[in-house]
């Protein structure tokens, strides 16, 4: 039965799955290549040291644990550590006490001199040679102390002794403590008391502090172990080497990080690129089988998908990492294409995936996620239906608009840079006039190709000086003037459901062209003339009636119709039942057994073999074949009809509605009952036009039988 809504559940075939998977493996083996074509990067020799001879560029973002920097971090703390000395209090009080004997020892004369009962002479002479290392002037000085100031002056030089001696004193700073030992003393004796006790002091005054290796190399290895790791932090495309510098060994090291010098593949990259582009690639099919079956079950439509997407890809690929060069590419120019040859959710659709790869390829960036996707997406819904060549040029000015809008937003969110934000504005324009310079010159030559018909191919095709409409014309003007009538009411219907308008205008100019082969056999062009068909049995006018389509595939395909077109020969009959000449059988069985009033005659018209009175189809398989199917039976029917007021041709346009619908005959046409309820109230409107009359008159019939267009042959069944 007919669907509810335009996208029914439809059965998942084996058909279905072998077409997906195949379908899926190709495009997602292509695109991985793409994406993972640097994960086996060229060989890089690099000693450090030497000039290198090309930039090496980091091919993804790392951050790792660097040998070579936290060793210069670690030789950076041990060439900071100062000597260290053996020094200890245990030590130097040891010392101490051995120089304050020392000290006893050295003044032991000048104690008994002064401490004797001498005579001036004598004492003089005793104190000159008491201590031999003095100076003239310190010598002079002792010699002229009383004892009680010698006992002052040897208290403070033993107390600057002992002071001096329990306190470091390096080995290479002896004689810079010996320099200072005058000013030690304290203010109580006079500057030549002073310099006499420095100098009774000065020999005893020894290191207690050595330097020592081994304690300076275990405290330097103390210090570089307790230096963390350094981490160092590589970005995508930073270069690790410039051509013409000296090679570091920090670059060494990068280089053997990324495997540069071994050009071993990434695993884990090329394995997540497949993932992505199955990720991407798998439910874009899917999507096609569920939404749009027309073109699920197009290879062609499917070859033209896929290369968009591979072109795309191998453009963003190439310009990944620059700073500006991913936002000069015309990338709305997908979406323009495919908007114009297919639709424009399909379009959509394929720009959020090229949107998702250009994110991606760039270092996960949003902003150019965000570029693509609405640039495309302004692209699709002003580009339309391609109809004109101003709408390219309107598409490119909203693509450079909504693309500079873009990028100014994402200024605005970031660190702002008016003229980095400049740039990208003139970048975004220029992206935008190459797009739509690239759909003008793609969209028809793709068409081609492919087999799609596109909107100037179809305006061609109406055109009335085609060679077929001309001898369609000429030779059955009566079919000519119904594919006129048919055309006008289709177009209007289409329109009315958001249906292909001039799509459907276009079939209906051609769906009856097989009636060449054999004008006379349809009574629109006998012009009054005898019907061939009150001579042949009801099977036989049948087969003329059915062999119409093939004979119309026939010369379509000799004149060069697009196969789209072709389609709805066959798809505008589908497997309909050929009414009249059936019934006509049918009497013709039970005639002579009485008829159909008697049992005999009733069981012989039942054993009439119906599928002999049908089209052979396939069904409408879109909504515009669909809509053809009924507007050609409706033009047909409401001609016939004697009385053409409102109230009989809707009631005739009904019943062949009903007909239809009850016949199933848009099983396959994705059409809701909503749109059948517009398609029959755009007929009425259309007919009453075309039949407009001034005056219903009461005794008109409100419903004459669509068999009476049949009469006599089939009169306009054959349509």
């Amino acid at each position: 039965m007919l669907a509810q809504r335009s996208y029914a559940v439809r059965t998942f075939t084996r058909a279905d799955l072998v077409q997906l998977v195949v379908t899926s493996a190709i495009l997602v083996a292509v695109l991985g290549a793409i994406l993972a074509i640097d994960v086996i990067p060229s060989r890089v020799d690099l000693v450090a040291g030497e000039v290198a001879t090309e930039d090496v560029r980091a091919p993804r973002a790392l951050e790792y644990e660097s040998d070579v920097e936290t060793e210069a971090a670690r030789q950076a703390a041990r060439d900071a550590v100062d000597p260290q000395y053996d020094y200890t209090a245990e030590k130097a009080a040891t010392i101490a006490d051995e120089q304050l004997i020392a000290f006893n020892e050295r003044t032991a004369a000048v104690d008994a001199a002064f401490a004797a009962d001498l005579t001036p002479d004598e004492e003089d002479l005793l104190l000159r040679n008491a201590i031999e290392d003095l100076s003239p002037e310190a010598t002079e000085t002792l010699v002229g102390l009383t004892a009680e100031r010698w006992i002052a002056v040897r208290t403070e030089a033993v107390r600057v002794l002992d002071q001096v001696l329990r306190a470091e004193v390096k080995d290479s700073e002896v004689a810079l403590v010996k320099a200072g030992l005058p000013s030690k003393m304290p203010v109580t004796l006079d500057e030549a008391e002073q310099q006499l006790a420095a100098e009774l002091i000065d020999p005893l005054v020894v290191p207690n502090s050595s330097f020592s290796q081994q304690l300076t190399e275990d405290r330097r290895d103390q210090e570089a172990a307790a230096v963390e790791p350094v981490v160092v932090t590589v970005q995508r495309g930073q270069l690790i080497v410039v051509d013409g510098e000296l090679v570091t060994p920090l670059a060494v090291e990068q280089v053997q990080q990324f495997g540069l010098d071994q050009a071993r593949p990434d695993i884990a990259r090329l394995l997540g690129w497949v993932a992505m582009a199955a990720l991407l690639v798998v439910p874009l099919l899917i999507w096609l089988w569920r939404f749009r079956p027309a073109l699920w079950h197009r290879r062609n439509v499917l070859i033209l998908i896929s290369l968009v997407l591979v072109f795309s890809t191998i453009a963003l690929k190439l310009t990944a990492g620059r700073s500006i060069l991913p936002y000069f590419l015309p990338m709305a120019a997908a979406g323009m294409l495919l908007a114009i040859l297919l639709d424009a959710w399909a379009a959509t659709m394929v720009m959020a995936v090229l949107a998702l790869l250009a994110g991606s390829v760039n270092g996960g960036s949003l902003e150019i996620t965000a570029y693509v996707f609405l640039g495309g997406l302004a692209g699709i819904v002003a580009i339309r239906r391609g109809d004109r060549v101003n709408v390219f040029f309107q598409a490119g000015v909203a693509v450079a608009v909504v693309q500079a809008a873009a990028v100014g937003t994402f200024a605005l969110l970031g660190e702002f840079d008016l003229q980095g934000t400049l740039q990208l504005v003139i970048a975004s324009a220029a992206s935008a006039g190459g797009a739509a310079i690239a759909t003008v010159g793609l969209f028809a030559v793709l068409g081609s190709v492919f087999g799609i018909v596109t909107v100037f191919q179809l305006q061609e095709l109406a055109n009335p000086s085609q060679p077929l409409l001309r001898r369609l014309l000429v030779e059955t003007p009566g079919t000519y003037h119904h594919a006129l009538m048919v055309g006008n009411l289709a177009e209007r219907a289409a329109e009315s459901i958001g249906a292909d308008p001039l799509t459907a205008r276009v079939a209906a100019y051609y769906h009856d062209v097989g009636k060449l082969a054999n004008p006379l056999g349809f009574i629109e062009n006998q012009a009054g003339g005898d019907n061939v068909h009150d001579t042949l049995a009801p099977e036989e006018s049948a087969q003329v009636l059915k062999q119409h389509v093939a004979d119309g595939i026939d010369i379509a395909y000799k004149y060069g119709l697009p196969r789209s077109l072709i389609a709805f020969i066959p798809q505008h009959h589908g497997t309909g039942r050929i009414s009249y000449f059936w019934s006509k059988a049918r009497e013709a069985a039970a005639a002579p057994l009485g008829g159909l009033e008697t049992e005999a005659g009733k069981k012989a018209a039942e054993a009439v073999d119906e599928r002999r009175f049908r089209h052979v189809g396939p069904k409408p398989q879109s909504k515009e074949a669909a809509i053809l199917m009924l507007a050609d039976a409706v033009e047909a029917s409401v001609r016939s009809l004697a009385s053409r007021d409102e109230a009989t041709i809707r009631a005739m346009v009904t019943r062949i509605v009903n007909e239809r619908l009850e016949d199933g005959q848009f099983d396959d046409s994705d059409l809701s009952m909503r749109d059948i309820d517009r398609i029959r109230e755009a007929f009425v409107q259309q007919l009453l036009g075309m039949y407009h009359q001034r005056i219903a008159y009461p005794q008109n019939k409100v419903v004459e039988l669509e068999a009476r267009r049949e009469a006599g042959g089939g009169r306009r069944s054959g349509a």
